[in-house]
C-alpha cells in the first residue's frame, strides 16, 4: 500500500507541474502572437533535461524520476489518441467530394513527401561520414529523409482549429494532405526500420499497405453507419452527451486505435479515422467539445509534450561547424515542404496566398518528428548530434507557422 501511495504521489506531482506548465506556456505563447500549442510544446521540452534538468538536476530527478516512466507514457499515448479523434471531428471533409479538391490533396501530399525525402536522403547520405560516423550511410540517409517528410498532424490540427480554418477549402486540403503524407511517412518508417534490422520483406510491406486500405474501408462502410445510428438513437441535444453514448464512442475509439496499432501505423491514426467518419454529426461534435474536448487539451496534450521533452536533450552543438550543419538541416527540410507545397497548391488552382498558407501548414513538424528521430537514435543510425539538429528543425518549423499564417491568411481572405 505504501508503495502504491508513493507511486500515486510521484505521478500526481508530475501531472500538477505539467498542467501548470502547459497553462503558462499557452498564455505566454498567445502574448507573443503564437498559438497555445507552440507554447505547450516549448514548455514541455524545457521541463526535460535540456533546461530543468540542467539548471536544477536534483529537483528534476525528484519530480520526474521518483516514479517509473510508464504512467506518463500511457497517459500521453491515450491523450494523443483522443486528440486525434477530436481533430478528425473538427474538419469538414465535404470539400473532398469535389474532384478538384481531391486532386489538390494528392498533389500536395505527394510533393510534400517526395521532395523532402529526396533532399533528406541526399543530405543524410553525404553528411553521414562526418555527422553520424558510426552508422551506415544508407541507413542514416533513409531515417533523415523520413524525418524531413513528416508533418505533425495533431499540432497542425490544433493550429488550424485556433485559426478557424477547419471548414475552409484550404484547411481541408492541408489537413487531408497531412494525413496522407503521414500515413505514407509511418509506412516508410516501418519499412526502413525493418530494413535496418535486416528483417525486410516486400510482401509484408505490401500486406501492411493493404491493411491500411481495408481499415479505412471498414471505417467508412461499417463503423460510420453504425455510429450514426447509435448517435441518432441517443441524440446529443443541447450540447449534452449521454453517458451511454460517451462510453460507446470511447470503446470504438480504443478499438480503432488498437486496430491501427496492429496494422503497424501507430494507434493515433485509428482515433483520427474514427473522428473523420463522424465529422458531419454537428450536435455530437458540439457535445464532445463541451464535455471531453477541453479536458483532452488541458491535461492529456501537455503530458504528451512533456513526456517527449524528457527524452530530448538540446545541446551538444559546440562548434560553429555544428551550428552550420544545423542551419543547413533546418533550411533544407523547410525548403522541401515549402517549395513542394506551394508549387503543388498553385498547380491545383489555389491563389498565391492560399498556396503559401498550405505550404507553411505542411511544414509544421512539431513533436511528431521526434517519434521518427527517437527511433533512429535508438537504432544507432543517427548520432546524438544529428538528433539535436533534427529536434531544433522540428521546433523552428513549428514556430514559424503561426507568424506566416497571420501574414497570409488576411491576404487570402481567410481571417
Amino acid at each position: 500500500m505504501h508503495r502504491q501511495e508513493s507511486l500515486l504521489f510521484a505521478t500526481l506531482l508530475e501531472l500538477a507541474i505539467i498542467v501548470l506548465a502547459g497553462r503558462v506556456g499557452g498564455m505566454l505563447a498567445r502574448r507573443v502572437g503564437q498559438t497555445a500549442a507552440v507554447g505547450e510544446i516549448i514548455l514541455g521540452i524545457l521541463l526535460g533535461p535540456s533546461l530543468f534538468g540542467a539548471l536544477a538536476p536534483q529537483a528534476f530527478e525528484f519530480v520526474f524520476h521518483s516514479a517509473p516512466p510508464e504512467p506518463l507514457l500511457v497517459l500521453s499515448s491515450l491523450g494523443l489518441v483522443l486528440l486525434m479523434f477530436q481533430v478528425g471531428l473538427e474538419f469538414d471533409f465535404a470539400h473532398l467530394t469535389e474532384r478538384v479538391n481531391r486532386a489538390a490533396v494528392m498533389r500536395v501530399s505527394l510533393a510534400c513527401l517526395l521532395l523532402p525525402f529526396a533532399l533528406g536522403f541526399g543530405f543524410g547520405y553525404w553528411t553521414a561520414p562526418w555527422l553520424s560516423p558510426g552508422a551506415r550511410p544508407l541507413h542514416s540517409a533513409l531515417f533523415i529523409a523520413t524525418a524531413f517528410s513528416i508533418t505533425a498532424l495533431p499540432i497542425l490540427g490544433r493550429i488550424m482549429i485556433d485559426f478557424r480554418l477547419t471548414h475552409t477549402r484550404v484547411g481541408v486540403i492541408a489537413i487531408s494532405s497531412a494525413a496522407v503524407n503521414d500515413v505514407a511517412g509511418w509506412l516508410l518508417l516501418a519499412l526502413i526500420t525493418a530494413l535496418v534490422v535486416s528483417d525486410f520483406r516486400a510482401g509484408g510491406f505490401a500486406l501492411r499497405l493493404a491493411a491500411v486500405g481495408a481499415f479505412a474501408l471498414v471505417c467508412a462502410k461499417l463503423a460510420r453507419p453504425l455510429l450514426k445510428r447509435v448517435i441518432a438513437a441517443t441524440a446529443a441535444r443541447g450540447g449534452v452527451l449521454s453517458d451511454n453514448l460517451l462510453g460507446g464512442v470511447l470503446v470504438m475509439i480504443f478499438a480503432a486505435a488498437m486496430s491501427t496499432y496492429e496494422i503497424g501505423i501507430f494507434a493515433i491514426f485509428g482515433g483520427f479515422m474514427l473522428g473523420v467518419v463522424l465529422f458531419d454529426e454537428r450536435e455530437f461534435v458540439a457535445a464532445w467539445r463541451t464535455r471531453v474536448g477541453h479536458f483532452v487539451t488541458v491535461l492529456f496534450l501537455p503530458i504528451f509534450f512533456t513526456y517527449t521533452g524528457l527524452r530530448t536533450r538540446i545541446g551538444g552543438l559546440g562548434s560553429p561547424a555544428d551550428w552550420g550543419w544545423c542551419l543547413a538541416t533546418v533550411a533544407l527540410a523547410s525548403f522541401g515542404k515549402l517549395f513542394g507545397g506551394y508549387v503543388a497548391s498553385r498547380r491545383s488552382g489555389l491563389t498565391h496566398d492560399e498556396s503559401a498558407v498550405v505550404a507553411y501548414m505542411m511544414n509544421t513538424r512539431a513533436l511528431m518528428e521526434l517519434i521518427v528521430i527517437n527511433v533512429g537514435l535508438d537504432l544507432g543510425v543517427i548520432s546524438q548530434k544529428v538528433f539535436t539538429m533534427l529536434v531544433i528543425m522540428a521546433i523552428v518549423s513549428t514556430v514559424v507557422t503561426t507568424p506566416a499564417l497571420r501574414r497570409y491568411l488576411p491576404r487570402a481572405g481567410l481571417s
